[in-house]
């Protein structure tokens, strides 16, 4: 059976204040994430009920939690755990050497917009894409759009976690399109069967328990 292409869907005005808001919470808690959160705390407040109410959620989390906790709970949450990666390119391609094409696609979309990319930031980081979408609503859409199935992946495995930062995952699913059809059966797959993979003798992606191994990069 032929796959759909991913459905077009318009952009609202309040999506870049979202997105960007999203995105300064998913991003590293280093010195500046208390600035970051109250930005973020301001935007909520001019966006739709089930976008906001998640955000809300982990801010009010992330205001009662020492920044040092959140920043163990982060490198524990998105570097040691596959499951939980927050790199999307690892969904649709694994480990193999087609993620490296995805990436490259990524950079050139960035770069078509006139967008730069931090000298520490990876292109297919969550954080940057929404950071990315923020600027240019409509070509950052489509990136996530294109990235449904993993966002949906990680968005289960973070709520199964029982992880703040699922709220925030849970906001970014409501600026996008219901899953339906081709998008269902798609992380369907990916839950079942995992990203491609070229390397040997790892766990199952599917299995409760997975290797410490960090993915690429580290914390913003």
């Amino acid at each position: 059976m032929k796959r759909k292409s991913p459905r077009a869907a318009r952009t609202q005005p309040w999506h870049s204040y979202a997105w960007q808001a999203q995105s300064l919470l998913l991003a590293y808690p280093d010195e500046q994430f208390e600035q970051r959160l109250a930005l973020a705390r301001r935007a909520a407040a001019a966006l739709p009920e089930p976008v906001a109410r998640p955000l809300l959620r982990f801010a009010a989390h992330a205001e009662n939690t020492a920044v040092a906790d959140l920043a163990t709970a982060y490198v524990a949450t998105f570097d040691h755990r596959k499951r939980c990666c927050p790199y999307l390119t690892y969904y649709a391609h694994g480990d193999t050497r087609k993620r490296g094409i995805g990436l490259l696609r990524l950079k050139q979309t960035y770069a078509a917009a006139g967008w730069r990319l931090g000298a520490d930031e990876l292109p297919d980081h969550l954080a940057v894409v929404l950071e990315f979408a923020a600027t240019d609503p409509e070509a950052g859409q489509r990136l996530l759009t294109e990235h449904r199935a993993g966002l949906e992946l990680l968005r289960l495995a973070l709520n199964d976690d029982h992880s703040p930062w699922a709220h925030v995952l849970d906001s970014v699913s409501a600026t996008l399109p219901a899953l339906a059809g081709d998008d269902r059966e798609a992380v369907m797959r990916l839950a079942a069967d995992g990203p491609p993979e070229e390397q040997v003798g790892l766990d199952p992606y599917a299995s409760p328990v997975f290797l410490p191994d960090p993915v690429v990069g580290g914390p913003r």
